[in-house]
């Protein structure tokens, strides 16, 4: 007999494989920036562009949680880059765990379309413990004896002595403080390279802050500012020039673009002489104390989560605050909602500046009595968001010395404080938070495949538009 191959099963076409994508956050990238970056400009160019909606509040966490779940805060959960944390009695800023973002992920979502989809994350915050194959993101080493040495975490744990021996050390101070620089964005842009060339990801999402340094010290019109946005898009070129080679589409967003801003608001200061907030005193500095205040404020750029512990007391709040010089608006339960921001971790009333304002987090009257962590840079001891740490003391002759001697001590392997972050907010010039008022100083989406795209695409829609990129919808 012969076999009559006219009824034998036919072999199912293998499923095409997915195209690589990298997603590059810009930070502060907008519009009118891009023609200080010839090669990003180019991409766009040859690609397509967008202007990208943002959320409020318009600041990195809520962004990048947005991006990646195609949900808005009050579904996600992510209401700025901290909140007051109720059942701790605590405000946090700048948490890392992936589990405080809910909602569905994009890594999520290609792996219910094609199991074993890849994803690496370099520096895109809430990090650790997300369901990604690669993991880089900065993480000190706290000594036990108080000493804070740069590092970062990685995953798989093999990968941080790769990256150490190929790149060095991660530069902490150069990713945050007055130290901030260039340095720490070419870090991350090298480790996205290896990463690629070593990991293979059918995802890379990599998180690029240079831009966010100088237009918040000096504002987004400063010369400097445009020299900064050249000096990025150098250090991108090789990164580029690796994805053009491999044919891996890159798609390029920023969470926010920075607007000039001259006028500091000290809303925490408002309340306190209104008798609404209270501090308790340790070693003659004052520290807020969020557990018997009535109300009181996590500042975050340009809004503010105001926090009022009886509910009775929210009306009585509002007028304390009304009319505070750089306020615009404060968001009601109604408020919240219609911006997407009707979350239990809000506060009961948030507050947006005007566009040339941004709240600062002081609560003290008197300088002298501001706590030893005022001058330092100390993100997470610090209840809102301190643009300042980017600075030093103006006004200090030997902050410079100070700060000689701190690092003197660090290279003994000595403890050290570096206290030279000044209490004069007002050199601050570029602050973001507000929703823009023209699309040319908000975020921008470029997309290196050809291809026509809408006019203005939402944060919300970013995470659907990636996954029709990568062919899995």
């Amino acid at each position: 007999m012969t076999r009559d191959d006219t009824h034998s099963p036919a072999t199912p076409d293998p499923e095409p494989a997915p195209h690589p994508l990298l997603v590059l956050d810009v930070v502060g990238l907008t519009p009118r920036l891009l023609e200080h970056m010839p090669r990003l400009e180019a991409l766009a160019r040859a690609g397509a562009q967008a202007s990208l909606g943002t959320v409020l509040p318009a600041v990195t966490c809520s962004a990048q949680s947005t991006f990646l779940t195609g949900a808005l805060p009050a579904e996600h959960g992510i209401v700025g880059n901290g909140w007051y944390f109720r059942e701790l009695g605590e405000v946090l800023l700048w948490r890392q765990h992936n589990g405080l973002v809910g909602g569905d992920k994009i890594w999520d979502a290609a792996r219910r379309s094609r199991p074993g989809y890849s994803v690496a994350n370099i520096c895109w915050w809430y990090a650790m413990g997300a369901d990604t194959d690669v993991t880089v993101t900065p993480r000190p080493v706290y000594y036990a004896d108080g000493r804070k040495e740069p590092d970062c975490y990685t995953r798989p744990a093999e990968l941080h002595d790769e990256l150490t021996e190929l790149l060095g050390t991660f530069p902490l101070f150069h990713f945050w403080g007055p130290g901030a620089d260039i340095e720490s964005s070419h870090w991350i842009a090298e480790a996205t390279r290896h990463v690629i060339a070593t990991r293979r990801p059918d995802l890379a999402l990599a998180y690029l802050p240079h831009l966010d340094y100088d237009l918040q010290r000096y504002g987004p019109e400063d010369p400097r500012s445009h020299a900064a946005a050249a000096d990025l898009d150098r250090v991108l070129t090789p990164l580029l020039e690796d994805c053009r080679s491999e044919g891996r589409t890159v798609v390029v967003l920023s969470e926010y673009g920075i607007t000039k801003v001259d006028r500091p608001v000290d809303i925490n200061r408002a309340l306190r002489r209104a008798g609404l907030l209270e501090v308790h005193t340790q070693d003659g500095m004052e520290y807020l104390d969020p557990t018997t205040s009535r109300a009181f404020a996590v500042a975050d750029h340009q809004i503010a989560h105001v926090y009022v512990r009886r509910p009775e007391d929210v009306e009585t709040v509002g007028k304390a605050l009304c009319g505070l010089p750089g306020l615009a608006e404060l968001l009601d339960e109604r408020g919240k909602k219609e911006h997407g921001l009707d979350h239990p971790r809000s506060g009961e009333l948030v507050a947006i500046a005007e566009p040339d304002a941004w709240f600062t987090y002081y609560y003290w009257l008197d300088d002298a009595r501001a706590p030893d962590f005022a001058q330092l840079v100390e993100i997470h001891r610090k209840p809102g968001y301190d643009p300042v740490e980017l600075l030093m003391d103006p006004l200090d002759p030997y902050v410079k010395v100070k700060a000689a001697a701190a690092l003197a001590r660090k290279k003994l392997g000595l403890r050290y404080r570096m206290a030279v972050v000044p209490l004069d907010p007002t050199p601050i010039r570029g602050s973001h938070g507000r929703l823009p008022a023209h699309p040319e100083d908000g975020p921008v989406l470029l997309c290196s495949r050809p291809g026509p795209l809408p006019a203005q695409i939402e944060a919300t829609e970013v995470k659907s538009l990636l996954l029709r990129l990568a062919g899995l919808s």
